[in-house]
């Protein structure tokens, strides 16, 4: 199921997730409607948070870009389109030194764009969806993508991560969409109010 895909303003792009303890069915129904918004929305990437639920899950599929990445699993490179879709639970990442940059965008800031500094490479250790524990090395935009999936995870957002000019130039942009998710978030509470009366 199509989940709606929340927008800067709204105030759960700011929560940390909760550790996944089990991964019971609702857990597993959460990541399959989250894998279809992504595909839905030509998302190469998306947090629990992105779709109002505040969890250590992410799930990412970087073949619909032709980006490059690189992955390895035990020291031996594979090809990590045969690894995708990928739902990654209770992510832990490791950063090697090496440090580049690269655009980015966001299903939750439509139309805004910047370049981002991030560790080229990166260790990723988590859960997937049957439990067993997923480690591996990954870059390009494998690496940049989970990296910034991570991140809303942690409540943090790509506009952190800008550069001063990316941030100035994007601020009147960053206005307006903050405005409208408040005025939505507002309408839907009264929605609700209306119902239970």
């Amino acid at each position: 199921m199509k989940m709606e895909v929340t927008k800067y303003g709204d105030p759960v792009l700011r929560r940390k997730g909760k550790l996944v303890e089990e991964i019971t069915p609702e857990i597993k129904a959460l990541v399959e409607n989250m894998l279809e918004t992504m595909v839905a929305s030509e998302g190469v990437g998306l947090a629990a948070q992105q779709v109002g639920e505040e969890w250590q899950i992410c799930v990412i599929d970087v073949r619909p870009s032709e980006r490059p990445s690189w992955m390895e699993i035990q020291g031996k490179r594979v090809d990590p389109a045969q690894y995708m879709p990928m739902a990654l639970i209770n992510p832990v990442l490791t950063f090697e030194e090496e440090i580049e940059i690269g655009p980015e965008g966001c299903l939750s800031f439509p139309n805004i764009f910047a370049d981002i500094k991030r560790p080229a490479v990166i260790g990723v250790k988590a859960l997937d969806l049957t439990g067993q524990e997923i480690n591996f090395r990954c870059a390009g935009l494998l690496a940049r993508g989970i990296q910034h999936e991570y991140d809303h995870l942690q409540g943090i957002l790509f506009i952190d991560r800008m550069g001063f000019i990316d941030r100035e130039n994007n601020e009147k942009s960053l206005h307006e969409l903050r405005s409208l998710t408040k005025e939505r978030l507002k309408r839907k509470k009264f929605r609700k109010q209306s119902l239970v009366k």
